[in-house]
């Protein structure tokens, strides 16, 4: 006889209608995961309202209180109950579930909330009168008469209350705080045409902690306001505008220069028909488009926003509606590469302005106390002098490699220093060219700048030519399961456009038959399985590509001119020329910048002569 399996109950299973409660709060865990996810719900329901103005209130990080007031159309009183029941919105009519134009569809937050909190709405439509309901832990309370002017108030109070244990998963309230702030800012961005004000009433003394006025003008205008008011005057003055359109996709908005790079990814934001989304392909795109001007360390910082007809991406794979999935990613991971390095090869030789600012912070001389006396400075007219007389050249450059005093160098008819980059006045410690613009000083290190006009000449010359290729006298088999072989056999192409030559060798294997020639010997199994996990995190892998172009990048710079090496001054000069008529010039091959301008009023400020 055989033994009864301990893990078989005698008494069969039960299957059991879960009532409404249950069920709102287990719905409430995939849609309400900490007060961030409960504020952002409710402004979306404001912004889908049509609200021009919109004021969150939160206390404790969002623990005891959020508050959201808006100028919406608002909630007319019949309509009160069925708005806390589940999967009932006004957004769509259930007949297409692509075609989503609002940021909510679902009908999931209200009831989950309700089911997780005390929750409070008072809502007036025009031309009638205020009403509210209270729910609390999935009780709804009777429509009452309210007082109210106009549009939505709604108060979610003791958040996750009626499930105890979500509250010990929870963050300090700073970091509470700090998410909630997040949301807001990247829904500010969102709708620039709309007033944001997030308030913290912790306490007696409630405080503004983050405000954004409804912006004017047209959208790339009201944007950039927004984004200086969101992400700063640095950012805002340091970006590129984009605006490219290919195949019913159109990518907007701002992407900083590679100079002003930051230590993380923090500065990342992506919006998918005004919708904030963290999708790993458009991430991998943005770190795909200025991976040849950033070190792995560094991050890219840009705000875009991606636009298309509803129908091309799916909102829908996420209760929280943070990822989406496109019909044809690969069209709109090209169009974001393709859009921001068009962008960042037209800025030329920019470079950001807070590599100035550093400059003169470290430059900042101790002030004393006291008024300091000196000459007024000089008129325009009286600066406009002879060459001589204002600018004489440096000992360094009337000297040539023996030493012997040359004459000074004449003159030229126009001013020089009208040049974007100025005119060489000098060369100091060997390796930083000192020029004269008509408004202040650029300091240029020569080394980093001429590695750069090296790099983009080979790479210029490699487009042109292809990546040359070596045969393997015995084609490398790589055994890969079959979706591995299969995923890589989908970028087969790109990867034959520098040099990897793959094919399929039957099951799961690939067949290795060329590299590219400038890597030499190659340990091909290793690059292979470094592509595949590129292609798992990023959806698209610029390994082979970043390895050529590593090998041009060093010898751009073992064929650059090197550090402590004199320089005559029509050498010098023609390193400015080349660096204005070269894209990418404004920083080196790792992204740290090549020159540092200086503008006269801020050396002036310097010295305490303003």
């Amino acid at each position: 006889m055989a033994a009864i399996d301990p893990n078989i109950s005698e008494n069969r299973p039960v299957i059991r209608q879960l009532d409404d409660a249950a069920i709102n709060r287990i719905a409430a865990g995939e849609v309400v995961e900490r007060p961030a996810s409960a504020v952002k719900e409710l402004v979306e329901n404001a912004i889908d309202a049509g609200a021009m103005r919109i004021t969150i209130d939160v206390a404790d990080g969002g623990k005891t209180l959020i508050r959201v007031t808006d100028d919406g159309c608002g909630i007319a009183g019949d309509d009160l109950p069925l708005a806390l029941s589940r999967h009932a919105t006004s957004k769509i009519d259930g007949s297409d579930l692509l075609n989503i134009h609002t940021f909510g569809f679902r009908g999931e937050a209200l009831p989950s909330l309700g089911a997780v909190g005390r929750l409070n709405i008072t809502s007036r439509v025009p031309g009638a009168a205020a009403f509210e309901i209270n729910v609390e832990g999935g009780h709804v309370g009777d429509v009452r008469p309210a007082a109210l002017n106009a549009g939505t108030v709604i108060t979610l109070r003791d958040l996750f209350y009626a499930t105890p244990a979500r509250l010990k998963f929870l963050r300090t309230d700073r970091a509470e705080s700090q998410a909630i702030g997040d949301v807001i800012k990247r829904l500010a961005m969102a709708e620039p045409f709309v007033r944001f004000e997030l308030r913290d009433v912790s306490g007696d003394a409630p405080r503004t902690t983050f405000r954004a006025e409804a912006e004017t003008g047209d959208m790339f205008d009201a944007l950039h306001g927004r984004l200086a008011t969101v992400l700063g005057r640095e950012f805002a003055d340091n970006s590129l505008k984009i605006d490219a359109e290919r195949e019913g996709l159109h990518l907007t908005g701002y992407a900083a220069l590679p100079t002003y790079s930051r230590g993380s990814a923090v500065a990342q934001y992506l919006f998918v028909n005004g919708r904030p989304v963290r999708d790993k392909l458009l991430v991998g795109a943005l770190r795909g488009a200025y991976f040849d001007f950033l070190s792995r360390d560094r991050h890219p910082a840009a705000a875009l926003f991606l636009d298309c007809d509803p129908t091309l991406v799916d909102v829908n794979v996420h209760p929280a509606k943070s990822e989406v999935r496109f019909r044809d990613p690969g069209l709109a991971r090209g169009l974001i590469v393709s859009a921001l390095r068009h962008a960042l090869a037209d800025a030329g030789h920019r470079a950001s302005t807070t590599v100035a600012g550093a400059t003169l912070g470290a430059m900042t001389p101790e002030t004393s106390a006291g008024r300091v006396y000196q000459m007024d400075r000089p008129h325009v007219g009286s600066r406009v002098t002879p060459h001589e007389t204002q600018a004489p050249g440096f000992a360094e450059m009337r000297q040539d490699y023996s030493g012997q005093v040359m004459a000074p160098d004449p003159v030229p008819d126009e001013a020089p220093q009208d040049l974007p980059l100025g005119t060489a006045r000098g060369q100091v410690h060997e390796n930083y060219i000192i020029a004269q613009t008509a408004h202040g000083m650029v300091i240029v290190d020569q080394h980093a700048a001429h590695e750069r006009l090296v790099y983009e000449k080979l790479k210029h010359q490699m487009a042109e030519n292809g990546v040359a290729t070596q045969g393997l006298l015995i084609p490398e088999i790589v055994e890969l399961s079959e979706g591995d072989c299969a995923r890589l056999l989908d970028v087969a192409d790109d990867l034959a456009r520098f040099g990897l030559g793959i094919e399929p060798f039957g099951g799961g294997a690939i067949a290795v038959r060329e590299t590219p020639a400038i890597l030499g010997e190659v340990n091909a199994r290793a690059m292979i399985l470094d592509i595949l996990d590129e292609l798992a995190d990023q959806g698209s892998s610029n390994m082979v590509q970043a390895k050529v172009e590593a090998i041009l990048s060093r010898v751009a710079c073992h064929g650059s001119i090197r550090s402590g090496r004199w320089m005559r001054a029509e050498e010098m000069n023609a390193l400015l020329r080349e660096m204005e008529a070269t894209p990418h010039s404004g920083q080196c091959n790792h992204g740290r910048p090549t020159y540092v301008e200086l503008k006269l009023a801020d050396i002036e400020r310097l010295f305490g002569r303003t």
